[in-house]
């Protein structure tokens, strides 16, 4: 698929190609070096500065076969059309294969409902995905069918105009009945397996609420503006409350998680609700499921803990 157009203004390629096309740094860099795009006819350098009246071309590759195989795993599909699906995601379930997770996964299941039905854009391991939350979070993820639907409901992540809601019990007291954390994440300085509020990170905002409060323990409703890895359970341990039974950042050292330990299986988060433009009506689409068995549970043995 080709895509072309002018430039206003000086930039860098790279950054002038993932803004117009919606996509991530690294995936328009990887373009570029591909020799997939081109800049009045020949292909530059990721640094290479743009000049007003330049005409980049981007050239996206035909998805190829690779390794992941489509597996008959039911799926909970909130909402499906031509163009797009929502899935309501397991807790436990990986989104696209990685060592160590080469089946099982929600790549696996939808190539079996899709076939050959999803955009290239991310390559040919993550076909179809547009966004993704953790193995151990449940809830609403989009996926595109097509290279269009992908780009256009990639863009409205870009710009802060898709609204994804969560779920969560964080451990401890919450002081004020709803806030923001306004703190940059990047990857932690020593532990490179783990992400933290670091001065040189990327903006990162979450807006939070109090639902309910227990003993020792709050369940809250949380926004994001921005969607970083981890940004949930990393601003909540930065304030103190990590996600209750996380065991990247300290949740799950807390007495009533190792108690329910084999229940929570991770931590108690839940992408509740989402709304996005539709990639080709246009029209506001809302989605929102209810909390898993699990997280209930939980909250049914916090509600009798308080009594």
């Amino acid at each position: 698929m080709r895509e072309e157009g002018g430039v206003s203004h000086a930039v860098r390629l790279d950054i002038y190609v993932a803004e117009r096309e919606g996509i991530s740094r690294s995936a328009s860099q990887k373009l570029i070096e591909k020799g997939l795009v081109t800049v009045n006819g020949a292909a530059r350098d990721k640094n290479y500065r743009l000049c007003a009246g330049d005409e980049v071309e981007v050239d996206y590759p035909e998805p190829i076969p690779d390794d992941t195989l489509p597996e008959p795993i039911p799926l909970d599909i909130v909402y499906e059309d031509d163009c797009m699906l929502v899935v309501n995601k397991p807790k436990g379930m990986v989104v696209h294969p990685a060592p160590g997770n080469l089946s099982g996964t929600l790549v696996n299941a939808l190539l079996y409902h899709c076939g050959n039905s999803l955009s290239g854009i991310n390559g040919v391991v993550r076909p179809g995905i547009v966004h993704r939350i953790d193995r151990d979070t449940s809830g609403l993820l989009m996926v595109a069918k097509n290279d269009a639907a992908h780009l256009f409901l990639a863009s409205q992540l870009k710009e802060r105009h898709l609204e994804r809601v969560y779920n969560a019990v964080v451990t401890g007291g919450i002081r004020d009945d709803e806030g923001t954390v306004n703190a940059p994440i990047g990857r932690h300085p020593t532990d490179r397996r783990r992400m933290a509020v670091v001065k040189n990170g990327r903006e990162a905002v979450t807006h939070y609420r109090v639902i309910d409060r227990f003993e020792r323990y709050t369940l809250l409703e949380l926004r994001l503006e921005t969607g970083r890895t981890h940004q949930i359970r990393v601003h909540m341990a930065y304030l103190g409350h990590p996600v209750l039974g996380d065991p990247v950042y300290g949740g799950d050292r807390d007495p009533f998680a190792r108690r329910n330990s084999e229940l929570l299986a991770g931590q108690c988060l839940h992408a509740r609700s989402i709304a996005f433009l539709h990639p080709e009506s246009g029209a506001l689409m809302r989605f929102d499921c209810g909390l898993p068995d699990y997280f209930e549970k939980i909250l049914d043995k916090l509600r009798k803990n308080n009594e």
